[in-house]
Formats: C-alpha cells, structure tokens, sequence
C-alpha cells in the first residue's frame, strides 16, 4: 500500500490535470456544434468567438462544458472516452477483427520482441568485447554513441527503403529499427556492469589463478546482472517505440502504429489516442514482466532487487 498511493495520487493528478485541459481545448469545436443544433451562444458567429480564448468561451457559455467531453471528434478527448474506446477494441471485439487493439498489438509485439531480442544480444556481445578489448574500447564505444544522435524518424524510412529494394519486407525491417533502438542501453548498462567489480575482487580472482574465462562467469558477469536489467527495462520499452515508428513510414495495415495513421488520416482521434494508450500498456506489461524476472534471477543469486 505504501507504494500504491502515491502512484495513485499521481495518477489521479494526471487524470484531473486531463479532464481540465478538455474544457479548453474542445471548447470552440462544440461551440460549433451546439449552435448548429439550436444553441443561443455568445458570441453568435463563429468568426467572433475566434478572439476568445477557449476557456473564457467556455465560461461565458457555460452550457458547453458538459458537451465538451462527449465531442465525436474532439481535439482532446477526455479520459472516459478514451476508456471507452479502448474497451470497445480490446475486450469487445474479437481478437482476429481488424478493429481489434489485441490484434494490432500482436502485430507490434512480435517486430518489439524480435527486435529486442537481436538488440540485446548485439549489446552483450558489443559489451564483452569493449571490458576485454581497448581497441574496442576506443574505437566501438564512441560510434555507438554516435548512432544514436541520428533521429529515428529519419533513420527508419532509410532501413525500410534499402531493406525493400533487396525484397526484405515485414517484420524483420521493423525489427530492425527496434534493435537498434534497444542495443545502446544494454552496451552502457553491461558496459558499467562488467566494470563494477572493484580493484580488490579482480585482484582475488587473480590470486585464485582464474583465468579471464573464469572471472567473466564468476565475478563481472554475476556483478552486471543488476545493470543489465535496468537497461533491459530501458530497452524494451524503446524497442517497442522503434517497432510503432518502423510501421509509419511503410503505411502498415496492421500495429499500433497502422492504427494511429488511421486515426490521424481520417479524423478519428479516439483511435489515435486508444492505440497510444494501448502502447503504453503493453510497455508497462513488458517492464512489469522484467522486474518480476530480475527479481527471481537475483534471489537466486543470492541478491536483493537494485
């Protein structure tokens, strides 16, 4: 309970902070509409009621507030409606429909665990050979780190591009993007992992007559196991952002970026936002899944959870 609370008074902040921001945001949309069904509003013409900001429009017309927040097509929708929405196309349509998040996000899913997959094993390997190598030191670390100042809405059109010209479609371009999202992380986490053990272990291990071998499996590789879970956390939720920015440029059928593409090209906000939020669940669950294997993996190692 005690960690419970104030996540919920967090959320519930968001929530209010939310709903208020509706008010505004939809206030001259359902001016509009309400004055097209019969509504006396002030200012009468929609021209004028452009001067005024949306929530003094609001307060001077009080009668909207409430219809703020059951607009079709709003600006902002508010929090029920985008609850609504996503129980409409999570719980209430079949799994196999193609309104169906739970579908989509199967789509999404399986390019963010694949991608993530290679990502992480690149990292390891990247990792080692950077610890036991100072050619790798010197020359691989700072071009990771290069790699990733390139914004990946520029860099993922150039993946899916070369990858379609040689006939490599679907999945793996979208993998791709997300390995390359989530490696970084887990080459700095390993990285500083593999180098936590102090002056007086490596020495100890020495005395021990350990080969290299032997200290990676007994003392680097046991000591990085906490940091390679934080940067796990990291890099599976921005897998999942590289796998949703791998579907934009290829205008996929399917995925939670697909769904936000239908949503802004055809005006549906509501779509947009139950798919971001949806996105956001699944990273959540993912994290969740994580810490709830770090947690197992490292009582049995005889550690608490960092």
């Amino acid at each position: 309970m005690r960690s419970i609370v104030p996540i919920l008074t967090v959320v519930a902040a968001i929530l209010l902070f939310w709903a208020l921001c509706v008010i505004p945001m939809n206030a001259h949309l359902t001016a509009d509409q309400a004055q097209r069904d019969g509504m006396i509003l002030s200012p009468d013409t929609p021209a004028a009621r452009q001067d005024y900001s949306g929530l003094v429009l609001a307060l001077k017309n009080p009668a909207i507030i409430p219809l703020t927040y059951t607009l079709e097509r709003p600006r902002l929708p508010s929090p029920h409606q985008v609850a609504v929405e996503l129980y409409d196309t999570v719980i209430d349509k079949k799994i196999t429909s193609k309104r169906s998040l739970v579908y989509h996000g199967w789509v999404t899913l399986s390019a963010t665990l694949l991608g993530f997959a290679m990502g992480t094993g690149l990292g390891i390997l990247l990792a080692v050979g950077i610890v036991y190598n100072r050619t790798m030191d010197k020359s691989v670390m700072p071009w990771a780190i290069t790699s990733q100042t390139i914004p990946i809405l520029a860099l993922a059109p150039m993946i899916i591009v070369i990858l379609g010209s040689i006939g490599v479609q679907g999945l793996l371009p979208k993998a791709i993007i997300s390995a390359y999202l989530s490696f970084f992380p887990v080459v700095v986490g390993m990285v500083k992992g593999l180098r936590s053990p102090d002056a007086m272990q490596l020495d100890l291990m020495r005395t021990y007559n350990a080969s290299n071998s032997e200290g990676f499996w007994k003392l680097r590789l046991p000591a990085s196991m906490p940091y390679l879970f934080a940067s796990l956390k990291i890099g599976v939720s921005a897998s999942l952002v590289g796998a949703i920015v791998g579907e934009l440029p290829t205008g996929a059928r399917a995925g939670f970026g697909a769904r936000m593409l239908v949503g802004d090209q055809y005006g549906q906000p509501l779509v947009t936002w139950a798919a971001l939020f949806a996105a956001a669940i699944t990273a959540a669950a993912l994290v969740a899944i994580l810490s709830l294997v770090e947690r197992q993996t490292l009582r049995r190692m005889g550690m608490g959870a960092v």
